[in-house]
């Protein structure tokens, strides 16, 4: 059995047992998402840095003791989680900081970070009897579940904006998932898919309201720490969308705290569009509500102008002495192209919106020339193909001949 001790609503502080409730809190209802608490001194007994030190099990699994799944045996084969943390001299030295790290999660099974949700996601499901499991999504957290469901051998359904990318969408039906694609966007097909999920008694894996998700989701900050020796990072840089990702992060270096692991907390900046910036807006203008609205962005995944886990999102910046930067989509497209050409990795638009907003902060001079900085990378390029063709511009075409090679060449200044 997992060592959790009971769920704890953000904005209340009313606590329940697992048993209890699934999903928010009755009292406070959507937006009253919940925080997993766990018996910290048994964690102590279990999970210890020696311990990990001769642990093979490099996936996100290795931190089995302070996750949420009851039955191990209901943990999927998939290798998810310890994906590359990159140390980058070359990005430090540009940026006029200490030392820059990219934490690459486009590297997980299906792509993206959503990964480490949906492998909990599932593994609940199991832990709780269902045979079916329903979200919503721009489209990671979608093709993310799609994967680990059919795996499992679960019936997966999905709502999904009709304009999310091919890509993503092809992903789905590649893995057998029942797909709906909704006329409007990721505020209507959320809402459709809570009214089919109560409706038929689907398993939601909506982070932003199933509580376990999130969970997940924090291994890759308790990764980062691990990475580095337990020297967390001065800052840590991530897009946000929904909540989730940011909230993450904070539940994973509040976890570690309180273990013993490490002894501070890293400033975490939460990084929108500006086309989508809810979050943002919110923190700027100082407020105790996120307010929804209609957004837009070429960064499909975190165009999210309604987000669910708004309550923790403002709750990891703050008491994280954090802050939000919001970038504009050409910044967006500007980042794919470096960090691919500095780095080596390859985003989607959403997956680099955390570099662009270091890369804004730094140049705005926001940056200590002492400061480590680790950056987020949420998804791979190739999940979004369309807009790295924007990025990357368009290749040369010429004949089969030297001639004509010699004179393509000789327009570009290449020879």
């Amino acid at each position: 059995m997992a060592n959790v001790t009971e769920l704890r609503c953000v904005l209340c502080g009313r606590t329940y047992k697992e048993e209890e409730t699934l999903y928010t809190c009755p009292h406070c209802g959507l937006d009253g998402t919940l925080d997993v608490l766990y018996d910290y001194d048994e964690v102590k007994k279990e999970l210890t840095k020696e311990g990990l030190k001769n642990n093979r099990n490099y996936t996100q699994w290795r931190y089995f003791p302070i996750l949420p799944v009851n039955d191990a045996s209901h943990i999927q084969p998939l290798s998810v989680g310890f994906t590359p943390l990159y140390s980058s001299n070359k990005l430090a030295h540009k940026y006029g900081v200490k030392q820059v790290y990219i934490k690459d999660d486009g590297r997980n099974p299906t792509g993206s970070l959503k990964d480490r949700a949906s492998a909990v996601g599932v593994a609940k499901a199991l832990d709780f009897g269902r045979d079916t499991i329903a979200c919503s999504s721009t489209g990671n957290a979608a093709s993310s579940m799609a994967g680990f469901a059919a795996v499992a051998g679960l019936k997966s359904f999905i709502f999904v904006p009709e304009d999310a990318p091919i890509a993503k969408v092809t992903q789905l039906l590649i893995y057998g998932a029942i797909v709906m694609l909704v006329k409007g966007d990721y505020e209507d097909a959320f809402r459709l898919s809570e009214e089919a999920i109560e409706k038929y008694g689907w398993y939601n894996r909506n982070c932003g309201i199933n509580p376990y998700l999130l969970e997940g989701k924090k291994t890759c900050g308790m990764e980062i720490a691990e990475q580095l020796e337990w020297d967390v990072p001065d800052k840590v840089f991530i897009a946000v969308g929904d909540g989730c990702c940011i909230s993450s992060l904070y539940k994973a270096f509040y976890d570690l705290k309180e273990i013993g692991f490490t002894d501070r907390m890293p400033q975490i900046i939460g990084v929108q569009a500006e086309g989508c910036s809810p979050v943002f807006d919110a923190i700027k203008s100082n407020k105790d509500r996120v307010e929804f609205i209609k957004g837009s962005t070429i960064a499909d995944s975190i165009d999210v102008g309604a987000p669910r886990n708004w309550a923790k999102a403002l709750r990891a910046v703050r008491e994280s002495r954090g802050d939000m930067v919001a970038v504009s989509d050409e910044e967006i497209l500007d980042a794919m192209r470096e960090l691919a050409r500095d780095t080596g990795v390859f985003g989607e638009p959403a997956g680099v919106t955390g570099f662009a907003g270091f890369k804004k902060m730094a140049l705005e001079g926001r940056l200590k020339e002492d400061e480590r900085v680790a950056i987020v990378v949420t998804g791979n390029g190739l999940k979004d193909i369309k807009s790295a063709q924007k990025a990357a511009g368009q290749g040369i075409s010429v004949e089969p001949d030297i001639d004509d090679l010699i004179k393509k060449l000789s327009l570009i200044g290449s020879n």
